[in-house]
């Protein structure tokens, strides 16, 4: 990942969360640490846990002069960025016929829109180092589309297939692209980090309807350890190959699996269909 034993990793949205924990399980292993979040308060107490390796932020990734200060920073700071974790974002739920187009765009600004301007920002650093790797948070939701995140899905299907032109295009480079897919996680994400514009509409009850009314039920009995979570994301920077796909949790992962086997066998049948859409060969 990095020619040095002290990597230096820019993540977003540290003040709660995977951020969060990953932030933290950073300074403990006193590596370096460019952490941000929108608001500087909230990350001040990661900062006074080692005030030489950790630079804390104010960065709103929807505002492109706070992400060229933010790795102008960590460039004058560090001389380079090893690790960068895509992280900052939040969840919208509503029925696609009732999605509100305010709403729908503000997710998008800073979920895919943000997430393309700071890697722009960051991509030349690590061209000039020949090395990197870039961590995108995305969502089993950026795999599948549930009822009632048909918004939140098309942002992280968004930032899916940018990241495999991005890892086409930076992987001769020395620079890996690993998306992170996590499923049900214990990070109150419903609790603060999800917007919903309720169902009205009778014909939706039982699909977007009853997923809008659940998600916020079953937020903290969630399976997954956002600390284990971190864990693993560190692991992958650690050695070269890392993976395109890095879905987490047990239910994440069946999920994703049963649905990728369906969605192959529902392809698999229309071949002869696909094939004649061609002209006829000779």
């Amino acid at each position: 990942m990095s020619e040095t034993n002290h990597p230096v990793w820019l993540i977003t949205g540290c003040s709660t969360g995977f951020g969060r924990e990953l932030a933290l399980r950073i300074v403990k292993r006193s590596w370096r640490l460019v952490a941000t979040a929108r608001n500087l308060a909230q990350i001040s107490d990661i900062a006074a846990l080692d005030k030489d390796n950790v630079l804390a932020l104010a960065l709103d990734v929807t505002d492109q002069a706070q992400i060229d200060a933010a790795v102008k920073a960590a460039k004058e700071k560090f001389g380079r960025i090893d690790v960068l974790v895509n992280n900052a974002g939040y969840g919208y739920q509503s029925s696609v016929e009732e999605g509100e187009e305010a709403e729908i765009r503000a997710q998008f600004d800073t979920n895919v829109f943000g997430l393309f301007a700071l890697t722009r920002a960051v991509l030349p650093v690590m061209r000039t180092q020949k090395s990197g790797h870039i961590l995108n948070i995305t969502s089993v939701a950026g795999l599948i589309g549930f009822p009632g995140s048909g918004y939140y899905a098309a942002s992280k299907h968004a930032v899916e297939g940018w990241s495999d032109a991005l890892r086409a295009e930076v992987g001769p480079l020395g620079i890996q692209v690993t998306c992170v897919e996590p499923g049900p996680f214990r990070t109150d994400w419903a609790g603060r980090s999800l917007k919903q514009t309720p169902s009205r509409i009778a014909d939706y009850a039982e699909t977007a309807g009853a997923r809008l009314a659940g998600t916020k039920q079953r937020s903290g009995n969630q399976a997954g350890d956002p600390v284990r979570a971190s864990d693993v994301m560190i692991e992958l920077t650690q050695k070269p190959g890392a993976p395109r796909h890095i879905v987490l949790g047990a239910w994440g992962f069946d999920e994703v699996t049963r649905r990728i086997e369906t969605r192959l066998e529902e392809i698999s049948a229309q071949k002869e269909l696909s094939y004649s859409a061609d002209y006829p060969q000779g």
